[in-house]
């Protein structure tokens, strides 16, 4: 019985030998075959020497990657969608030379969905982030901006805009003088409202004024929670108009005024490190 018993444990033990040796042979191929064919260096967002991350956001704030595209052939212009931007945020997070991010800010807006999303990701970030805005961060951009932990700007730029639109052009006019006629064929009777082809009927209108009134109140609702503000403060601001950067420091919408050496020291400071030690990958 005792001899069984060391085969038996001899087996066990030259199995485990085996399985943990294929197992350390797979990871050094694996490792080996990632070095050799570059894949290590297609995700890694640090080149070894840099420490931030810059994520970008510009353009206009659009739902998802193409959506900007008018299907003429020609290069759209930039823009940023929430599922890249989540995407860059977590490979700087994975990386272990990256200790912290900067997002940074040159939009007009866009969606605001788009820019809800792009807010809970940054909010949720696993690194110290700030964000920095240039020449702009309005409407849906300044949403997701609010995201960051502390948000610096540019005395020359326009911040803010809170608020939403649906204004379109009627065609309606220029139809009649085209000869063009529109034929209403739909199952409901608010099917085709705000169809720039057909005139806005009143009970239309109330109906697109009710949604206005309800994005308006969640987006102040949630620029409120995400600089910490009364709700109050914030519905005050939120007349559509954006402000120079030095107003929406007194205004609490950033936390202060620079460039992108304001945003070094910011890190310095929360990484306790000296300046020179913070170093951007771009």
């Amino acid at each position: 019985m005792t001899i069984f018993l060391k085969k038996f444990a001899l087996l066990i033990t030259t199995a485990f030998v085996a399985i943990f040796s294929f197992y350390i042979s797979l990871w050094i191929w694996g490792s080996w075959h990632d070095e050799w064919s570059g894949y290590n260096a297609s995700v890694a967002v640090s080149d070894g020497s840099c420490n931030i991350a810059i994520i970008p956001i510009v353009g206009d704030v659009i739902p998802f990657a193409g959506a900007d595209q008018d299907g003429s052939g020609n290069t759209p212009p930039p823009s940023t969608n929430p599922d890249d931007t989540l995407a860059a945020l977590r490979a700087a997070e994975a990386d272990p030379n990256i200790r912290g991010i900067l997002v940074r800010i040159d939009s007009s807006g866009g969606s605001p969905v788009a820019a809800e999303v792009i807010a809970s990701g940054l909010k949720h970030a696993s690194l110290p982030l700030a964000a920095l805005i240039r020449e702009m961060g309005a409407s849906a951009a300044y949403l997701a901006a609010t995201g960051a932990k502390t948000i610096i700007a540019s005395p020359f730029s326009d911040i803010g805009s809170i608020g939403v639109t649906m204004s379109y052009l009627d065609n309606t006019a220029k139809n009649v003088k085209d000869g063009l006629k529109y034929v209403p064929l739909t199952s409901a009777k608010f099917k085709d409202y705000g169809d720039p082809n057909k005139l806005l009927t009143a009970d239309e209108r109330s109906l697109l004024e009710r949604d206005l009134k309800i994005y308006h109140n969640q987006f102040v609702k949630e620029v409120a929670e995400n600089r910490s503000l009364p709700i109050e403060q914030i519905a005050k601001l939120a007349d559509g108009s954006s402000m120079p950067g030095a107003l929406a420091l007194e205004n609490k919408l950033i936390d202060a005024l620079g460039d992108q050496e304001t945003a070094r020291a910011w890190f310095a400071e929360q990484l306790e490190i000296p300046v020179e030690e913070v170093v951007f990958c771009e």
